[in-house]
């Protein structure tokens, strides 16, 4: 069985893996995320990949093998499980769950999760947007438009919003950027490295450049098309 940290280190470098388009994730960037020394994060991923769970490249950073990734979807899944749990059934607001889930994530029984899974109707997004694994650890892919890459005349679809800073779901959630929230993308200021866009029935919200970044959209009409390859 695998220990609280051992789950908490593949599930990060699954992540950041995936924020890096697969490159290696370096050893100083994990530690950050982890909240530990960069000698005490190169020492674990030494540990990983001597138990096959990671691959290390020195002086390069670390990725998740096979294996790995398949142990870190299985993590992800209960979290972000916990976290729909946490929000639909218990009524927490969705700025709070992260720190939640990151608790119980490592304590929940898989018979417990299947529960928690057939309460909520099996869901396949958390309250957050993000997809969630199935048993088999199968997981749709995210949306990897951020509203900053954007076009101004572009209409878009909010997908999913990072949920790792609660102040900033407070501020979205407070102007309507939620989640299924259509948005018309007014004005792209590269003067004031601004973004302001209009949700429907709703009054203009005016973005930075760094939380329009933790915004993910899918795009509409023409904008998606131009975005396929051919």
């Amino acid at each position: 069985m695998l220990t609280a940290t051992t789950e908490d280190y593949l599930k990060h470098l699954y992540l950041e893996e995936q924020r890096l388009d697969g490159n290696l994730v370096p050893n100083g960037t994990l530690a950050a995320l982890l909240g530990v020394t960069p000698g005490t994060a190169t020492a674990m991923v030494k540990t990983l990949a001597d138990a096959g769970l990671v691959e290390h490249v020195s002086h390069r950073g670390a990725r998740v093998t096979d294996k790995g990734a398949s142990l870190a979807l299985h993590v992800i899944r209960r979290h972000r499980l916990i976290e729909k749990f946490l929000v639909e059934i218990l009524g927490f607001d969705w700025s709070e769950v992260h720190d939640e889930a990151e608790a119980l994530e490592h304590v929940v029984s898989e018979n417990l999760l299947h529960r928690l899974e057939q309460k909520l109707g099996y869901p396949t997004h958390d309250p957050h947007g993000e997809p969630i694994p199935d048993a088999d650890g199968e997981m749709a892919e995210r949306s990897a438009h951020s509203l900053a890459d954007c076009v101004a005349g572009s209409r878009v679809t909010i997908s999913r919003i990072d949920d790792r800073e609660p102040s900033f779901l407070r501020f979205a959630d407070d102007h309507g950027l939620r989640p299924g929230t259509a948005l018309d993308v007014e004005q792209m200021n590269a003067v004031s490295d601004s973004v302001q866009v209009r949700p429907e029935q709703s009054d203009a919200v005016v973005l930075g450049i760094a939380a329009a970044r933790r915004i993910f959209v899918e795009l509409w009409g023409e904008n998606e098309r131009e975005s396929e390859p051919g």
